[in-house]
């Protein structure tokens, strides 16, 4: 599959059509469609969706058939009827503040599916080298319930079709700042699916799973595997988790395709979480996945979008630098944005927009865990509770380069 060019550019493309901006909730709800809308205009303003190599591209919505390889029959059409009549369904979690219905929910919804199962046709087939769907990383959502703002579970959805269509092995990584739970769920059971989740502890943020000890079901040993983190954790330490845990594993798994969820909600002025990363760390760990991506599945990369509850400041940065990075070509942390995306901001949200697309941070250092444990650290404490736990699955040995 696709490499880097000489220059570092690389094959992709973005699954991308206006329409996405109809998955919402109304106003108020977090999840405000203003942060993709203003992502793409962000990237399409910096040049970085008309650099060499880079694509934009529309899709279908996902059919039920597609949907169905995930979720039930019944589900998908409670999710049809709730978006036509406007009536909750409880049973089906749909109506709840997290997931109020609006009219077209189910169209919004299988259209941003469709935009991931795209991607990873585009790279199994070889169309594609790398595919982003900054709509999707709907995470949350359950074979047959709505859950934690996520109607349509897009990533399990594409992971599913590319079991169907013949993958051995897929990787799932997901960066989010809450667990990963639907994907995990979907493929629990299943040893071709590797599904690891970087997040905030349980014990203190939705959806209260995500623990060590959760490692997948009987003859899936080690495949599900979850970093729970403290809060307050930052760029350095949270890069020093992510070093001690996703490298070794995926190096272990030898994936196929490799499936990423990149949830912005890490960042410190997310509003419902508590880790506190910067744009800087995040486009640290972009980096480090496109690299594995290359390094473990010969290139073969969707990424999506995620979580992510600052609408201005944080979304379009980070996922401007996403969409970069899988171009090949990174924009530099110091660049300004460009006065008519600030334009389009102060008219979409009445707020100010950032000026430059860092928070201050050339680089990002941390220090890597060969460097030794550090008993007393918390994060330290959570990276080799997780180590234990999986590790031996995949014959690694939790202790080592201590």
């Amino acid at each position: 599959m696709t490499s880097p060019s000489a220059s570092g550019e690389c094959d992709l493309t973005v699954f991308w059509d206006e329409r996405l901006i109809s998955y919402d909730f109304g106003p108020g709800h977090p999840m405000n469609p203003v942060r993709v809308e203003l992502t793409i205009a962000l990237a399409r303003e910096l040049g970085v969706l008309s650099g060499p190599g880079v694509r934009v591209v529309g899709f279908e919505a996902a059919d039920d058939t597609t949907l169905r390889l995930v979720h039930e029959e019944a589900y998908v059409a409670a999710v049809r009827h709730a978006g036509e009549t406007g009536l909750p369904d409880p049973r089906h979690g749909l109506g709840t503040d997290d997931n109020p219905v609006f009219l077209g929910m189910h169209e919004a919804s299988a259209l941003v599916a469709g935009a991931s199962v795209a991607g990873a046709r585009a790279v199994w087939r070889g169309e594609a080298g790398h595919a982003v769907n900054v709509s999707g990383g709907l995470h949350h959502a359950l074979a047959g319930a709505a859950s934690g703002f996520c109607v349509y579970n897009d990533p399990a959805i594409a992971i599913a079709w590319l079991l169907e269509n013949g993958a051995e092995r897929v990787a799932y990584v997901d960066i989010d700042v809450h667990h990963g739970d639907g994907v995990q769920a979907a493929f629990y059971d299943d040893p071709r699916v590797l599904t690891i989740s970087l997040h905030e502890t349980p014990r203190t943020l939705f959806p209260g799973t995500g623990f060590p000890n959760e490692t997948g079901g009987r003859g899936a040993e080690g495949t599900a595997v979850n970093v729970a983190l403290p809060p307050g954790t930052g760029d350095a330490l949270w890069l020093r988790a992510f070093d001690a845990t996703v490298p070794s594993l995926l190096r272990a798994f030898r994936p196929q395709v490799l499936v990423t969820q990149h949830g912005a909600d890490t960042h410190a002025l997310d509003p419902l979480a508590h880790l506190i990363l910067t744009v800087d760390g995040q486009r640290t760990a972009y980096a480090a996945l496109h690299r594995l991506a290359h390094e473990v599945a010969g290139g073969r990369w969707l990424a999506t979008g995620g979580g992510g509850y600052e609408l201005v400041q944080v979304v379009p940065r980070a996922w401007t630098h996403l969409i970069a990075e899988a171009a090949g070509r990174p924009v530099p942390p110091d660049t300004e944005t460009p006065g008519a995306w600030r334009d389009l901001v102060r008219l979409r949200t009445d707020e100010i927009a950032p000026r430059r697309m860092t928070d201050g941070h050339q680089t990002v250092g941390f220090r890597p865990w060969s460097d030794g444990m550090d008993p007393s650290n918390p994060v330290d404490q959570a990276v080799m509770a997780t180590r234990r736990a999986v590790f031996p699955e995949h014959g690694l040995d939790p202790l080592l380069d201590l």
